[in-house]
């Protein structure tokens, strides 16, 4: 049974920096890939980050490449964020899916994942 728990959110004052945890378990993550969504209130899930559990390949959405960095030990995925803005805060969830025929951007864009966690809160303020 495939598991994702997220940790690492919290209040944070605008450019700070944070990592956020998405501890898997009851799957190889060798062949899944791993994302990052954000759903701010009101808004829709947007695709974050997401690596490949295969090769390590990343993919990181255009508007947020420089401050958004995916990275993966063992079973546990991290998303790096620095220079914390207005614009970041929300439920950041962690999804997972066993690679196919898609490309793991493909699949971030169209939020193909199957598994989800229950996400942290990040909220940015002075």
């Amino acid at each position: 049974q495939v598991q994702l728990v997220e940790s690492g959110g919290g209040l944070v004052q605008p450019g700070s920096s944070l990592r956020l945890s998405c501890e898997t378990s009851g799957f190889t993550v060798d062949g899944y890939a791993i994302a990052w969504f954000r759903q701010a209130p009101g808004n829709v899930r947007d695709g974050v980050s997401c690596i490949s559990g295969k090769d390590g390949s990343t993919y990181v959405a255009n508007s947020l490449k420089g401050r958004f960095t995916i990275s993966r030990e063992k079973n546990t995925v991290f998303l790096h964020i620095s220079s914390l803005i207005p614009g970041d805060p929300g439920v950041y969830l962690c999804a997972a899916e066993p690679l196919r025929l898609l490309s793991i951007a493909s699949m971030t864009r169209l939020a193909h994942f199957g598994s989800w966690g229950h996400g942290t809160q990040v909220t940015v303020s002075s």
